[in-house]
């Protein structure tokens, strides 16, 4: 009985972890989208489509505590997706390789939100300006890798999906980089909200996908 009793609590436990799992892909991008559209709408002055996403976090930014709090609630989240996808896939180098570079995605992240704000528009560029630049694009280069390698999940119809989304940030990361120097001169930098955005949200989504792909392949992909 003892073997069978151990491998029934093996398998009640395996499933509670992909549920979790799922949970932390779907929820984190939820959170952090949501955390996003609020904020905007409490700074009365923020143009939604004119600003970035950094100038709600920056240095004196009235959103500054709400997205301090939300935001680092998010990293923790996306850090135990990261986690839990390299314990439960650790015999697939590709997906290991994903969540671990999840979890450096996350680290990396609250990094600059707690220590390297930017400083709001017109004030110039400072060394936590420059380091938030560094560290962003740190993460972007995570992104773009976390999806590269994370394409190789599922079937062709997913790794189709993962490159559109690799070419979007792409496209849309380098339309956003050209408007930086703009915000710490205080110049107009019209849509560069809304690039910026497209860029997150868009792999917000794929997040959100790969977290139920990842739950519905659990018993083709992950050992028991």
């Amino acid at each position: 009985m003892k073997p069978s009793v151990t491998a029934s609590h093996q398998s009640t436990l395996r499933e509670k972890l992909f549920k979790i799992l799922l949970g932390c892909g779907i929820f984190s991008s939820l959170l952090y989208v949501s955390t996003d559209l609020f904020a905007a709408n409490q700074w009365t002055n923020y143009q939604y489509c004119s600003q970035s996403v950094s100038e709600l976090e920056a240095i004196d930014a009235p959103t500054r505590p709400v997205l301090l709090f939300f935001f680092t609630f998010y990293s923790l989240l996306v850090v135990l997706f990261g986690s839990l996808i390299r314990k439960l896939f650790k015999h697939r180098p590709g997906i290991r390789t994903t969540g671990a570079l999840l979890v450096i995605y996350g680290i990396i992240g609250e990094v600059t939100l707690l220590f390297f704000p930017i400083h709001l528009r017109g004030k110039g560029m400072t060394a936590t300006d420059t380091m938030h630049i560094v560290l962003t694009g740190a993460n972007v280069l995570c992104m773009l890798m976390v999806i590269t390698l994370g394409a190789t999940a599922d079937a062709r119809i997913f790794r189709y999906y993962s490159y559109l989304t690799l070419l979007i940030l792409i496209v849309f990361g380098i339309l956003t980089g050209l408007d930086g120097r703009l915000i710490a001169s205080g110049q107009p930098t019209p849509w560069v909200g809304v690039k910026e955005r497209i860029n997150i949200y868009g792999y917000m989504l794929w997040m959100g996908v790969l977290a139920f792909v990842l739950f519905g392949a659990r018993d083709r992909l992950a050992p028991r």
